[in-house]
């Protein structure tokens, strides 16, 4: 059977489904990765095929953070989709079944209608209403409790829809379907990539819904570290890893004087992601690093400094050391929250309101408190438990008889 994986995004939303698709073409399917051209390497590198797909998501970044109003981002973002949804229909020509990342999902889903396959939704993060929590992005509740919750998930939906509404309607028509109320998730079998031990299944959700454990990045073949970087780590004790993936772009130059100030003042050693933020760092007790896989080096770590996307913060569990967030937008203050409560990681820091004293002090508070890196262990075992990507597999089997 032939199944296409729709992801778009940064590494971090395209690095899950490498080890998702391994695992399904172990099973005899041919799995192809469509994915922004960046990461074509990394897809292939895994053995997998990769469809390009249109569009620069670091641009969409900066231009929706320079945009000098509400409207003039949500312009710019209207044409990346628009652009999105006509690659996604090209791409996912001779399917047999689609999975799909939640960004591009409500694309997806319509060019699968349009060949007439079944979809499966392969998710990262929390996308169906609950009273449990409040779904990550979502406006504050408005009232407290299970009903604000629901409340607040569903007008995240609602934004979602208005936002996709027009583009939806463009390429509906080009598809040539025909036009139906809402787009709707009744009936729809989604799988939530992450673990139950961070974020359990809701009680409320629908039968369909599945809380499946992480899906792990694919190791790539013939990888090898850095000289430099095992120099760097068997020159002292073990380092900090500090880096926020493709948040901050345009921010390296304030964000370095930061860090090298934080790590100086915490009386560490760190490991410092370029990144999309062009992070440069050296000097004694500093290394600056490319793209490195995450299952090699966090374990290597004392501890790790992140934004706390989804991905990033699963791999920092998967290693089972302590963490500090920095949350910049999205999702990632729900994982950071999430984080805190696990006993892995001190209080998150905002990014809007760090400070080289407050990342200082929460670098120290991670690496010299027992608990955290006890609970982190704890974890870590937990999550080593999980299969995942079987539980995945499992649903394309129910759907493809």
């Amino acid at each position: 059977m032939q199944i296409v994986i729709v992801t778009a995004g940064s590494r971090g939303d395209v690095a899950p489904f490498t080890g998702l698709g391994q695992r399904l073409r172990q099973a005899g399917h041919h799995v192809t990765v469509a994915a922004h051209e960046p990461f074509a390497d990394l897809v292939r590198g895994c053995g997998l095929e990769h469809r390009p797909l249109p569009g620069d998501p670091r641009a969409l970044i900066r231009a929706r953070t320079q945009a000098p109003s509400v409207e003039a981002g949500r312009a710019v973002t209207v044409v990346f989709l628009e652009q999105l949804g006509e690659g996604i229909a090209a791409a996912v020509s001779g399917a047999d079944m689609l999975l799909t990342a939640l960004g591009p999902a409500p694309l997806s889903r319509l060019a699968a209608a349009a060949l007439g396959i079944p979809a499966i939704g392969t998710y990262l993060a929390p996308a169906i209403p609950t009273g449990e929590f409040a779904l990550p992005g979502s406006p504050p509740p408005g009232q407290p409790g299970r009903r604000g919750n629901v409340e607040a998930g569903r007008a995240l939906l609602g934004q979602a829809d208005s936002l996709y509404a027009s583009v939806l309607t463009r390429l509906r028509a080009k598809l040539g379907l025909a036009r139906t109320s809402r787009r709707g998730t009744a009936g729809w079998p989604v799988c939530h990539g992450f673990s139950p031990v961070v974020v359990p299944r809701p009680a409320d959700w629908p039968p369909e819904v599945s809380v499946t454990g992480y899906w792990w990045p694919a190791p790539l073949a013939g990888w090898h570290p850095p000289a430099d970087l095992v120099a760097f780590l068997r020159a002292g004790p073990a380092p900090v890893f500090i880096g926020f993936g493709s948040m901050a772009p345009g921010h390296g130059e304030r964000l370095g004087e930061l860090i090298a100030a934080a790590v100086a003042s915490a009386g560490v050693r760190a490991v410092v992601q370029t990144g999309w933020a062009g992070l440069n760092l050296s000097g004694d007790d500093l290394l600056a690093v490319g793209d490195l896989p995450h299952e090699w080096l966090f374990p290597r770590m004392a501890a790790v400094v992140h934004h706390a996307g989804a991905g990033t913060a699963g791999a920092g569990l998967r290693a089972g050391v302590p963490a500090v967030a920095v949350p910049v937008m999205a999702d990632q203050p729900f994982w950071a929250e999430r984080l805190h409560r696990l006993g892995i990681a001190p209080r998150p820091i905002p990014f809007a309101s760090l400070t080289a004293e407050s990342l200082a002090g929460a670098i120290t508070a991670a690496v010299t408190t027992p608990g955290y890196r006890h609970r982190a262990a704890e974890v870590a075992r937990r999550i080593a438990a999980e299969d995942g990507a079987a539980a995945v597999l499992a649903r394309v089997r129910e759907l493809a008889d």
